[in-house]
């Protein structure tokens, strides 16, 4: 064979073997899906950032984009800037649907707060006694779940008609406590002064220097008394809830791996409390 004859076959061959893997980087290409996630808090950031690693094999490119103001993730779940969202407890979104005539909808569990009775003085729930001050949230959610969690103690009594959410008026028997509703950011600082207070995980993290083991009481010990509504819940539109990738990054969330990442913050996993 003459030796021009060689450089045109090697030549074909090479154009052949270009045209081949480009399709087949082309095909791959199509074969990845990419959505993106909000979320509320670095460690929800490192959460889903570890999903992000464990989902790539699968074709799935997840981006995690954290806000500053969580208040925006629903609207924007709702008109598709994002796929997903991981930030808000169930009462919340169904609170927000309802306000917003919204169609968003939980596909998974993902972590639940704890929410503790802190006190300066006392080492037992069993220790507080008529006349004691107790401060908790003044807002309607963190309030309530306040309340429902003196009542889990025996601490107060709620009416027989109290709502899943209540408020200090649906409070029946206090006895004998005086329960001060303060701005939640403000509570820790007002330790001192009372005799207990309900301090959410987060301002007990940063303001007490502390955690949930240092409460007196944690309502997540208590989960039958808890139920669902104030486990963190993956959100998406409800035309969406079947998606079979959404179905796989909640999979991929619910792991031992992330577990760890989970209680690194503080929280519990919620997947697998049992109510």
């Amino acid at each position: 064979m003459k030796k021009s004859n060689l450089i045109i076959i090697a030549v074909a061959g090479a154009t052949i073997f270009t045209v081949v893997g480009t399709a087949a980087n082309v095909n791959a290409a199509a074969k990845t899906r990419t959505y993106t996630i909000g979320v509320a808090s670095d460690f929800e950031k490192q959460e889903w950032s570890q999903v992000a690693k464990d989902v790539k094999s699968k074709g799935i490119v997840l981006k995690v984009k954290e806000f500053t103001d969580y208040t925006e993730e629903n609207p924007a779940t709702k008109d598709g800037s994002l796929d997903l969202n991981g930030f808000q407890t169930k009462v919340y979104l169904d609170n927000w649907n309802k306000t917003n005539k919204g169609d968003l909808v939980n596909i998974g569990w993902t972590y639940i707060s704890p929410l503790g009775l802190y006190s300066k003085t006392l080492k037992s729930v069993k220790d507080i006694k008529s006349g004691d001050k107790i401060a908790i949230p003044n807002d309607v959610t963190n309030g309530g779940r306040a309340i429902n969690l003196l009542a889990s103690a025996d601490l107060i009594t709620l009416n027989d008609k109290a709502p899943k959410i209540p408020a200090v008026k649906d409070i029946k028997d206090k006895n004998g406590l005086t329960i001060e509703t303060l701005d939640p950011s403000q509570i820790a600082a007002a330790l001192p002064d009372v005799t207990a207070a309900v301090i959410n995980t987060n301002y007990v993290q940063t303001q007490l220097k502390e955690t949930p083991k240092d409460a007196i009481y944690v309502d997540t010990d208590h989960a039958k008394t808890l139920g669902d509504q104030f486990k963190n819940a993956v959100v998406v539109k409800k035309s969406q809830k079947n998606n079979k990738d959404f179905k796989t990054l909640v999979k991929a969330y619910q792991t031992d791996k992330v577990k760890k990442i989970i209680e690194k913050g503080g929280d519990q996993s919620a997947w697998d409390l049992k109510n």
